[in-house]
C-alpha cells in the first residue's frame, strides 16, 4: 500500500466513549474503526459510510446477542470485513493484533525469528516467494517457486474452495515459536522433499536479489518484495548497481508478491528509470491539501521544487520489463506506473486496484489496525494514477508449470519482450 509512515493511537476522548457500560468487545471494535474512517476517509469511494456503519451496526447486535456482552473482538472484525468490502476500498481495512505486529515489524526493521522463507497461500499448498539470503531456509536447501504441501503434518494453502489449516499466518506463527518446521516440497523434476526448517533471528523486511536469465545469462532479474522497510529504495538501488556492473543488457523487476509499502520508497525505487514526481491530494479538516513525493536516481529528495532535475536523468537506460499481477499491489503498481512510462514493459496479470491511494494507520482496542484512506494520487500533471496496472503483455503465473516443469511462464514472456530468441525457452534464472 503506498503508506505514509504512521501508526496513531486513539484519541483519549474516543478511548473512554469506548468504555462506557454495557459495550462488548466487538462493539467496542466496531465502533472505532467506522469512527476513524469516518473522521480521515478521503479516498475514492463514493459509499455513503455512515448508512453503512447503520447497516452492519443493526447485524452486529444481532450476532452478539447470544454473547452479549463478550461478544469478541473476532466478531467485530469479521463484521468490519464485510462493512469495508461493501464500501469498496480495498484500502481501507482492518487488521488483527498479530497483523499488526507483522507489519510493526516490518517498517521499523525489527529483528524476529525467522526461517528466511516468505509464503503465500496457493491451490495445494504454500508457494515461497522469497528466501533471505543467507537464512536457515537457504542453508537447509528451500528454494523461490517450491510449493509447501504440508507443514508440521498439516495441509497448507488452498484445497478447493477451502483453505487448509496452515496459511502465512500460521506459518508466521510457528516461525516465532523458534521450533524446527517440517515441511513436505514439491519441486520440479524431483520427488517430494522432505524438509525441516530451522529459525534464528533476521530482519523482518525481506530484501530484494539478483538473480540472471536469458539466453546469454545477461538479463538480471531483480525480485522486489516490499517497499515496507525504510531501506527498501536504497537495497533496489544496490542491486541494480550490481547488474550493471555484471554486464546487464536487460532488467526485469518482479512485483508479482509486492503489496506495497513507503511512498517515499517506492517513489525514490521507480525514480531508477526516469525522475518521478507523485502528487497527492488529503483532506486537513475542510480543506484540502497537496504534497509532494520526488524521486531521481534511485533516491528520495526534494530537486523537483526547485526545477533542476537534469534531463535524461536514470540509473537504468536499457531495456526493461516489470512482472506483475493479482498480488501486486498499491506502491507497487505505483512504481510500475513510473517505470512504464520510461519505457518498461508490464508482463503478467492486472494487479490488484489499488494503486491511486495512501493510507495511515490507527490503532485500535484490540492492539490491531484500521488502515484508512487518505489520499488520492496524481502525477506531475494532475491527472489521476490509474487504479491498476493492466500489463502490456498478459502472461498468467503458471503454478503448475513452476512446480511441475521448473518453467515460470511469465519471466519467459518477459525474456520474450527483450529479447524475442528467448520467447517459448526455458526462463534459465537462477534464483
Amino acid at each position: 500500500m503506498p503508506t505514509i509512515r504512521l501508526f496513531r493511537v486513539l484519541p483519549a476522548a474516543l478511548l473512554l466513549a469506548l468504555s462506557i457500560a454495557g459495550a462488548s468487545p466487538a462493539s467496542e471494535l466496531f465502533r472505532a474503526a467506522t469512527e476513524q474512517v469516518t473522521r480521515e476517509y478521503y479516498g475514492w469511494s463514493t459509499a455513503d459510510l455512515r448508512v453503512l456503519s447503520e447497516k452492519y451496526g443493526a447485524m452486529l447486535r444481532v450476532k452478539c446477542a447470544p454473547e452479549g456482552e463478550a461478544c469478541s473482538y473476532a466478531t467485530g472484525r469479521e463484521v468490519l470485513g464485510d462493512l469495508f468490502k461493501e464500501f469498496g476500498d480495498a484500502h481501507t481495512n482492518v487488521r488483527d493484533p498479530e497483523g499488526a505486529e507483522r507489519l510493526r515489524e516490518v517498517t521499523q526493521d525489527l529483528a524476529v525469528q525467522r526461517t528466511g522463507a516468505r509464503v503465500v497461500r496457493v491451490e495445494g499448498g504454500l508457494l515461497v516467494v522469497s528466501v533471505m539470503p543467507g537464512s536457515p531456509a537457504e542453508e537447509e536447501g528451500l528454494r523461490v517457486f517450491d510449493l509447501l504441501t504440508t507443514v508440521n503434518g498439516e495441509a497448507a494453502g488452498k484445497r478447493g474452495s477451502e483453505n487448509a489449516p496452515v496459511g502465512p499466518g500460521e506459518f508466521i506463527r510457528l516461525e516465532r515459536a523458534a521450533q524446527p518446521i517440517r515441511v513436505s516440497v514439491m519441486r520440479a523434476a524431483t520427488v517430494p522433499l522432505n524438509l525441516i526448517l530451522s529459525t534464528r533471528r533476521l530482519q523482518a523486511r525481506d530484501v530484494p536479489t539478483l538473480a540472471w536469465a536469458g539466453m546469454d545469462g545477461k538479463v538480471a532479474v531483480i525480485s522486489y518484495p516490499s517497499f515496507l522497510s525504510q531501506d527498501a529504495a536504497a537495497l533496489f538501488l544496490t542491486r541494480v548497481r550490481e547488474a550493471i556492473s555484471g554486464g546487464a543488457r536487460g532488467l526485469i523487476v518482479d512485483l508479482r508478491y509486492n503489496g506495497g509499502g513507503s511512498l517515499n520508497e517506492c517513489v525514490a525505487a521507480a525514480s531508477v528509470f526516469a525522475p518521478v514526481e507523485y502528487r497527492s491530494q488529503t483532506r486537513r479538516g475542510q480543506a484540502v491539501a497537496t504534497y509532494r513525493y520526488t524521486g531521481l536516481n534511485g533516491q528520495s529528495g526534494r530537486f523537483l521544487d526547485r526545477q533542476i532535475a537534469p534531463p535524461g536523468s536514470a540509473v537504468w537506460k536499457g531495456p526493461s520489463a516489470i512482472l506483475v499481477g493479482p498480488n501486486t499491489a498499491s506502491c507497487a503498481e505505483v512504481f510500475t506506473y513510473y517505470a512504464r512510462r520510461a519505457g518498461a514493459v508490464a508482463v503478467g496479470e492486472p494487479t490488484r486496484g489499488v494503486g491511486n491511494s495512501g493510507v495511515v494507520f490507527d490503532a485500535l482496542p484490540d492492539g490491531g489496525v484500521v488502515s484508512v484512506t487518505v489520499l488520492r494520487a496524481f502525477n506531475e500533471a494532475d491527472q489521476p494514477l490509474p487504479d491498476r496496472i493492466t500489463p502490456d503483455v498478459l502472461a498468467p503465473t503458471d503454478l503448475r508449470a513452476l512446480t511441475e516443469q521448473g518453467r515460470d511462464l511469465t519471466l519467459e514472456a518477459a525474456l520474450g519482450t527483450l529479447d524475442p530468441r528467448s520467447a517459448g525457452g526455458p526462463s534459465g534464472s537462477e534464483r
